[in-house]
């Protein structure tokens, strides 16, 4: 039997990539609270709200397997924020040029029935191209990134940012790294290509 899978997350990215599966699986959103603890590390943080995101659903559900994803950027040691203004991009994407910026992204999954959960972080990184203030300008005009972290869209036009990708999964930097899901599911003895639409 198909197990029920429900995806954490009211992002359109990772239901997007989730969708890459073909499987059947419900959206719902978690609605915990972000704040990181006092002294909490970044790889400590992802992996906790992605716990907690898998976890909080339980109770809307009285089977399946819940998918908790987060994510932060980090850049000189410090977590990045989403810009929310052009300037605040601007200034971003200006300290990035030709320097490298790693993602962080947790990843857990809890089964309602058994109460069990398993969770993993994934790092990735991306090498920024040196960048001209105009070609920061008029990506920023055009994607207008400022709800993302970092200030690009690697998805979009924000590919051209960059000079190369390092890590073992592209598509942990988008937001939900799907190499690592399928070996969780694994571990569950779930195997995706069983469990085809």
């Amino acid at each position: 039997m198909t197990p029920k899978l429900i995806l954490a997350s009211t992002s359109p990215f990772r239901k997007s990539l989730l969708e890459k599966f073909n499987i059947n699986f419900s959206v719902a959103s978690p609605n915990i609270d972000e704040m990181p603890y006092h002294n909490e590390t970044a790889c400590s943080l992802v992996e906790r709200l992605s716990i907690e995101k898998s976890k909080v659903l339980k109770q809307q559900f009285d089977s399946g397997i819940v998918i908790g994803s987060d994510q932060v950027a980090l850049f000189d040691n410090k977590i990045l924020g989403k810009p929310h203004s052009k300037e605040k991009a601007i200034e971003q994407l200006s300290s990035f040029s030709g320097q490298k910026v790693t993602f962080l992204t947790g990843l857990a999954l809890h089964n309602v029935t058994t109460n069990e959960t398993v969770s993993t972080v994934e790092q990735y990184q991306v090498q920024f191209r040196d960048l001209t203030a105009k070609q920061i300008n008029t990506y920023l005009d055009i994607e207008q990134p400022y709800n993302c972290a970092g200030s690009f869209k690697s998805e979009g036009l924000g590919i051209c940012l960059f000079e190369r990708f390092i890590g073992d999964d592209p598509n942990s930097l988008v937001g939900l790294p799907l190499i690592a899901l399928n070996r969780l599911l694994l571990q569950w003895d779930i195997d995706i290509l069983d469990h085809q639409k």
